[in-house]
């Protein structure tokens, strides 16, 4: 039965949809109202930016733990509560005329933190909510609408600061939170008890994660793939910017016009992406859609100012394109192989590697940049994550065919 006539479902889906709204809205309209309102500096705007940030890097691993500990939903709907609360205090202190730039950080770092327990818990709770066989179709409406917030969230957010200012948008936002909580509320689906652990203390709980992950091959080979493209991710981002601006001439506008592409080949993606795996099999989908997709990336540092522009358009929105097949397949696939008790643990351990990558990819950019020129970091950049494939490719995924739906499936493949 598809996932359309699944209540519990869409309840999650709805509040979840509404969750990553808020979410790429308030990372836009929160540095609107420091530039516009608290006439931010350069070094305050970047301090701002790893606020909204760090949480990954400060809790990821042991919000995987407390996830595990826990019922996942109750875990969502706090962190909706509390994301809707933080927000909600900008716009009262700013109509209160007491609203400081040290609050914006504080309110940055804790929503982060708060996002960081609710997406580990909800990846962690879909297993228990649609069953292991229609992991892949709720994890492409998922990113669907994930997809379609990263497109619309920025454009929306400067919409509504124009309209209303910065402060009432981040009204919105906190309003948006509270209704993701209440979608959250309906839905009656029962949870497992968590298991409690052997030996339970962070440090052990954390390690036996961390095992699980890299103890098994075909997972060992989705951490290199996903991290190395990310890596080099953040050495692309880090001076494309630069190229298209300083090299092509564009103007901002235009430039945004562009990137936007990858936007579009995002919604593609979620949307083709139960195609893909029914038509060749969930595991040969995990290592054949970044196979295809990612040497386009080499058209990036050939594009110009004229007709080859259409090369950067090409290359993002394939990119994006099969980069969202390959993630759904690959995260519903370490959902269905993943003991319930370890799925928290497993999802942080997985997400702290891969998003750790890509800050470490922006500073080396930036060094590089500085060194042998933009141009030459770009090649650099798309070289090494057409090459990122490389992992998957040579694993026991490239000899599994089939959609993997129980921990038992592994076996046969990692």
């Amino acid at each position: 039965m598809s996932l359309w006539h699944h209540r519990d479902f869409r309840l999650l889906w709805a509040g979840d949809t509404i969750s990553q709204f808020g979410s790429t809205i308030g990372r836009t309209v929160l540095p609107l109202l420091a530039v516009g309102a608290l006439a931010a500096t350069p070094v305050q705007m970047g301090l701002l930016t790893a606020a909204s940030t760090a949480a990954f890097l400060l809790i990821g691993l042991p919000a995987g733990v407390w996830v595990d500990r826990l019922r996942r939903r109750p875990v969502m709907l706090t962190a909706d509560f509390v994301r809707a609360a933080l927000m909600l205090s900008v716009p009262v202190a700013w109509w209160l005329g007491t609203l400081t730039f040290a609050h914006l950080v504080v309110v940055a770092l804790l929503v982060g933190a708060a996002t960081v327990m609710f997406d580990i818990a909800y990846q962690s709770y879909l297993p228990a909510l649609v069953g292991r066989d229609q992991l892949v179709e709720g994890n492409a409406k998922l990113t669907a609408s994930q997809s379609v917030a990263e497109v619309s969230g920025p454009a929306a957010a400067g919409g509504v600061a124009q309209a209303v200012g910065a402060a009432n948008g981040i009204l919105a936002t906190g309003v948006g939170y509270l209704c993701s909580a209440l979608f959250l509320l309906r839905i009656r689906t029962e949870e497992p008890t968590p298991r409690v652990p052997d030996r339970p203390g962070l440090v052990g709980e954390i390690a036996e994660g961390l095992r699980f992950v890299f103890g098994n091959r075909s997972l060992r080979a989705v951490v290199g793939t996903t991290g190395t493209a990310n890596f080099f991710d953040g050495v692309a981002l880090a001076v494309l910017v630069l190229f298209l601006v300083r090299d092509l001439g564009l103007s901002e506008g235009v430039t945004g016009l562009v990137l936007s592409s990858a936007g579009v080949g995002g919604v593609l993606g979620a949307l083709t992406a139960n195609r893909w795996n029914a038509r060749f099999g969930q595991t040969r989908v995990i290592w054949l859609s970044i196979l295809v997709t990612q040497p386009f990336g080499l058209l990036l540092p050939l594009a110009g100012p004229d007709w080859r522009l259409g090369f950067v358009v090409v290359a993002d929105l394939v990119l994006a394109y099969g980069a969202i097949v390959y993630n759904i397949a690959q995260v519903s696939y370490r959902q269905a192989i993943c003991p319930d008790h370890l799925l928290g643990r497993m999802n942080a351990s997985i997400r702290f590697v891969v998003w750790g990558a890509l800050p470490l990819g922006g500073l080396v950019g930036g060094l590089l940049g500085s060194q042998v020129g933009i141009l030459a970091t770009l090649w650099v950049a798309v070289v090494g994550r057409a090459l990122s494939p490389a992992w998957v490719v040579f694993s026991p995924l490239r000899s599994a065919h089939g959609t993997v739906t129980t921990a038992g499936d592994a076996g046969r493949v990692g």
